[in-house]
C-alpha cells in the first residue's frame, strides 16, 4: 500500500470508521445493566433496514463500483472536507453517549434509574447518537462518488428513525407519557433547529 493511498481522503475515512467501531464497541462494557428490554421481534425491522443500508454504504470502500451508470467525482478539498464531515459526525455521537453515561445502551432498554435527558446534545435532538452517526453516513456515502451508498445511508436513516420511534414508546411507557411527551414537543427527533417555536401569545 503506498503513502499516497494511505493519506488520501477515502482510506482516512476507511480507517476513521475502523477507530471508531472498535472504541465504540470497547465502551459498551462501561453500562448498566437494562432491568427491561423490547422484544427482539419489536427490533427486528430497524435491525433489518439498518444492516442493509450499512451493507450499500461498506460493501465498496476501496475501489468504486455500481450498477448505476451515473457517478461524481469531488475535487481533493471536497473528500478532505467530507472526511471533516465524518470525524465531525462521531464526535457529536461521542459526545452524546458519554452525556448519556451508564445510561447508554445499544439495544431499546430502559435501564435502572432512567430518565429524561434533555441537557447537552439532548437539548438539540432527541436521539443526537444517530444524529452524528446519520451525519457521518451520508459524508461517507458522498465521497465514495456513486449510488449505492446514498442508498445505503437513506436506509439508515430510516432505520433508525424506526428504532428512535420504538424507543420512545418503550421509554414513555417506564418514565411516563406526559414527561416524554413534553420532551418530544420541544425537541426534534433527528435533525436540530426544525422544531418551530410555539406561536407568542397575544394579551
Amino acid at each position: 500500500m503506498s503513502l499516497e493511498i494511505v493519506i488520501s481522503p477515502a482510506w482516512a475515512i476507511v480507517f476513521a470508521w475502523v477507530a471508531w467501531v472498535i472504541s465504540w464497541f470497547a465502551a459498551a462494557l462501561w453500562s448498566r445493566r437494562p432491568e427491561a428490554s423490547a422484544r427482539l421481534a419489536d427490533e427486528a425491522p430497524n435491525r433489518i433496514v439498518t444492516v442493509a443500508g450499512a451493507f450499500l454504504i461498506f460493501m465498496f470502500m476501496g475501489p468504486r463500483h455500481s450498477y448505476f451508470s451515473f457517478a461524481w467525482d469531488w475535487p481533493e478539498p471536497i473528500r478532505w472536507a467530507l472526511l471533516a464531515c465524518v470525524l465531525a459526525g462521531m464526535a457529536f455521537a461521542w459526545w452524546a453517549r458519554l452525556h448519556l453515561g451508564v445510561l447508554w445502551s445499544g439495544n431499546v432498554t430502559r435501564k435502572p434509574g432512567h430518565r429524561v435527558v434533555d441537557t447537552g446534545p439532548y437539548r438539540l435532538v432527541r436521539h443526537p447518537i444517530y444524529t452524528g452517526i446519520l451525519f457521518s453516513l451520508f459524508a461517507t456515502a458522498l465521497d465514495r462518488g456513486h449510488v449505492e451508498p446514498v442508498i445505503g445511508a437513506a436506509l439508515m436513516f430510516i432505520g433508525f428513525a424506526m428504532k428512535a420511534r420504538l424507543e420512545e414508546r418503550f421509554l414513555a411507557e417506564g418514565l411516563g407519557v406526559e414527561a416524554y411527551a413534553q420532551y418530544r414537543a420541544r425537541v426534534p427527533m433527528l435533525i436540530p433547529f426544525t422544531k418551530l417555536p410555539p406561536p407568542a401569545s397575544r394579551g
